[in-house]
């Protein structure tokens, strides 16, 4: 069954998500490690929508297939930073919260490398794409497939 899109019926709520995008789009933050953190998001998620989105993206600006390819694994690949690293784990912590909740050590080993203001950012990513995760998710998005 096809499903109504969010932006359809509600564009005000979508267009609120969209604020919020363009807002974290501005930060300090690299761009790709913003894509890298809604990737491992979306992985985790199984949002094939937002994958697939995110992938291109990351590859428009810079990022290499081959980290990509090795994001799923990325606690046993030398591919990636100490820094990006400790991302990836507080992306996967906020991603699946209900679990074990966020870790001290997670939380303190991004505001080490990145201070107080990134981590924010940081946190506001993972909670933003969570989000769209679930609209694209719960409303069986579909992308393009030009293969």
């Amino acid at each position: 069954m096809q499903r109504k899109l969010i932006k359809d019926i509600e564009p005000g709520a979508y267009k609120a998500m969209l604020c919020l995008e363009e807002y974290i789009r501005s930060s300090k933050v690299s761009p790709i490690l913003l894509e890298l953190i809604k990737i491992r998001a979306s992985q985790i998620n199984g949002c094939a929508y937002c994958i697939d989105m995110h992938t291109q993206e990351a590859l428009k600006i810079g990022e290499t297939q081959r980290r990509i390819f090795a994001l799923s694994a990325w606690k046993e690949s030398p591919l990636f930073t100490e820094e990006e690293k400790a991302v990836l784990q507080l992306t996967g912590e906020v991603t699946l919260i209900s679990e074990d909740g966020v870790s001290d050590e997670a939380y303190e080993k991004v505001l080490k490398f990145y201070g107080e203001n990134a981590l924010a950012q940081i946190i506001m990513q993972v909670i933003i794409i969570n989000s769209w995760n679930r609209i694209a998710v719960s409303t069986r998005q579909i992308f393009e497939q030009n293969i």
